[in-house]
């Protein structure tokens, strides 16, 4: 749902017009494992040579984290880090995989809204006003009102359509 990209913008154009996504040694380590790697540790073909490219445009060292939860969401996150001077060092990687692993855990979704809420988020993601989802609910419009104040709440939103748009690209409604 995030992505950061601080690599060369030459390097950004090189990868893209040439498609290595899928055939980038990094990224398919990235999704096949957990934790931490070193470049010159990775034992992946590397049939476009990514890699290689990789060091002419001055990343010649570099290393990739990858952090996944294991409940039933299955979240994934990942980074890749580069530098042209040396390798990191096991300090510089371990602090990469706490920054990774902290900013995972800050835009994971949350696992306590409740149905209520839930279906509340829905139907303000539809179109639907406080008094409609009141009636179709039939409940009163204050508890409607404590149901989205609980879920923007628990999703960090200012508003109600903010939370039926966070929790939709959660893939929670």
């Amino acid at each position: 749902m995030e992505e950061t990209n601080a690599l060369p913008p030459e390097w950004v154009e090189h990868y893209t017009v040439h498609r290595f996504m899928l055939f980038d040694p990094v990224i398919r380590w990235a999704y096949s494992h957990i934790g931490t790697c070193r470049w010159s540790d990775l034992s992946l073909d590397d049939p476009k040579r990514v890699l290689a490219q990789a060091k002419t445009f001055g990343m010649r060292y570099g290393v990739v984290v990858s952090v996944f939860d294991s409940n039933g969401d299955g979240q994934r996150s990942f980074a890749s880090f580069g530098r042209g001077d040396r390798e990191y060092t096991d300090l510089e990687v371990k602090l990469l995989k706490a920054f990774l692993t902290r900013r995972h855990n800050e835009t994971a979704p949350p696992t306590n809204l409740t149905n209520a809420e839930l279906e509340a988020l829905s139907m303000v993601k539809d179109g639907k006003r406080l008094k409609e989802i009141a009636h179709e609910l039939s409940v009163s419009e204050g508890a409607v009102k404590q149901r989205l104040k609980n879920a923007k709440q628990k999703l960090s939103a200012k508003t109600g359509t903010q939370a039926a748009t966070l929790a939709s690209q959660y893939g929670l409604i």
